[in-house]
């Protein structure tokens, strides 16, 4: 079908929950795409930080094949292997614990909530400014963004959002608390990175008031900022981390990682889901962790993350750039980063994404190399 079929299918069918730009992708390979027309792009997006081992990852796409030809789906009223598998390897590669499985984010999130007020029943939330969680509404009422929120309340009580900052966290928490959740690198408010000693603040806070520590890494996790999980950049250890986006490179899936102390957190019939931890997705996750779990590759990041920060902070117009690893953003001068990126994707043919007015992010795929880095910023100065 044409693009202006597909438009006005949408318009006639579809409840208007984005804001689409004119362009219909049909193929993908590694760090590029391809439209209906055979019109090629770099994607330094990857579908918000999900394909991060680029489109089509002949892993992935062969350990999807293989499960597919057996089975695609019984439910979690019987066992599975890749599910067991996967929760092993997630446990053993993080926090030891035991894993719950989701099917997105936000529910990985929504469950790390529920296990927490459970273990701390009536506890409050903290949560952090320009923090991101989802859009369910546990998740998004730990989001403290008025245009998210507004339109819904009221929300979920006793969630309380306070500044970026290691004192803000310290006063907030107390004996009520149960639980205090954050990204250590906040990524849909523009890739700020949290410091040390506010990651280090909150693990003392919780571990004084018996709260549980909830890093939500479901965007800066697996490999996102050059190590396997964002925490390990800080050395603070938190109880539980919720993992989704880049999991299966593609496919639906979130899980909640619990420490040892809260691997016990949910009884039969506490919480559930139909499709989490379906054979297909599990089998993805299981050949993705193979590869972001490679030294090499990790070390690979930290260093083209280096590479594309420095090459923006000298491109025309761009006053800051924010970021570690390959999740990285940059603020302009003069604004205008929506239509930034709507121009980068029409005239050059590159995939970006807009956080705010001012701001680009990127998000390229882990597997690029330094040449792809350098069209990368080719293309954008050629815009600036």
């Amino acid at each position: 079908m044409t693009l202006e079929e597909l438009q006005a299918l949408e318009r006639s069918y579809v409840v208007p929950a984005y804001a689409r730009l004119p362009v219909q992708f049909v193929r993908g390979a590694g760090a590029r795409l391809w439209d209906a027309d055979g019109v090629e792009y770099l994607d330094f997006q990857t579908g918000l930080a999900v394909t991060s081992l680029g489109h089509s990852h002949p892993a992935v796409v062969e350990a999807i094949r293989r499960q597919a030809e057996r089975l695609l789906h019984v439910g979690n009223l019987f066992y599975t292997e890749p599910a067991m598998l996967l929760a092993r390897r997630l446990s053993e590669c993080s926090l030891g614990g035991k894993v719950h499985f989701a099917n997105s984010g936000t529910e990985a999130v929504e469950a790390a909530l529920k296990i927490a007020r459970k273990a701390r029943q009536g506890g409050t939330v903290i949560s952090l400014q320009r923090g991101f969680h989802g859009r369910t509404y546990g998740s998004l009422s730990a989001t403290p963004q008025e245009s998210k929120q507004a339109p819904f309340a009221p929300l979920v009580p006793g969630f309380h959002a306070v500044a970026p900052t290691a004192d803000a966290v310290a006063g907030a928490v107390d004996g009520c608390t149960a639980a205090v959740v954050l990204e250590p690198v906040q990524g849909e408010s523009g890739v700020w990175v949290l410091d040390d000693e506010l990651l280090q603040t909150a693990r003392a806070a919780c571990d004084e008031h018996g709260a549980a520590l909830i890093f939500d890494e479901v965007q800066c996790g697996l490999g996102r900022t050059g190590t396997l999980w964002a925490y390990e950049d800080a050395g603070v250890v938190p109880d539980m981390v919720t993992s989704a986006k880049a999991l299966a490179n593609g496919l639906p899936i979130g899980a909640v990682i619990c420490s040892p102390r809260y691997a016990d957190g949910f009884a039969p019939g506490d919480h559930g889901s139909t499709f989490a931890g379906g054979p297909v997705a599990c089998a993805a996750a299981l050949a993705v962790l193979d590869v972001v779990s490679d030294a090499e590759l990790l070390a690979t990041v930290r260093a083209l993350g280096a590479r594309l920060t420095e090459g923006l902070a000298a491109l025309p117009g761009v006053v800051e750039v924010r970021g570690r690893g390959l999740m990285v953003a940059c603020d302009l001068a003069a604004g205008g980063a929506p239509e930034l990126v709507r121009r980068a994707l029409l005239e050059q043919r590159l995939v970006l994404n807009a956080t705010g007015p001012a701001t680009l992010r990127m998000l390229p795929p882990l597997t690029i190399g330094e040449a792809e880095v350098d069209e990368a910023l080719q293309r954008l100065r050629a815009l600036l």
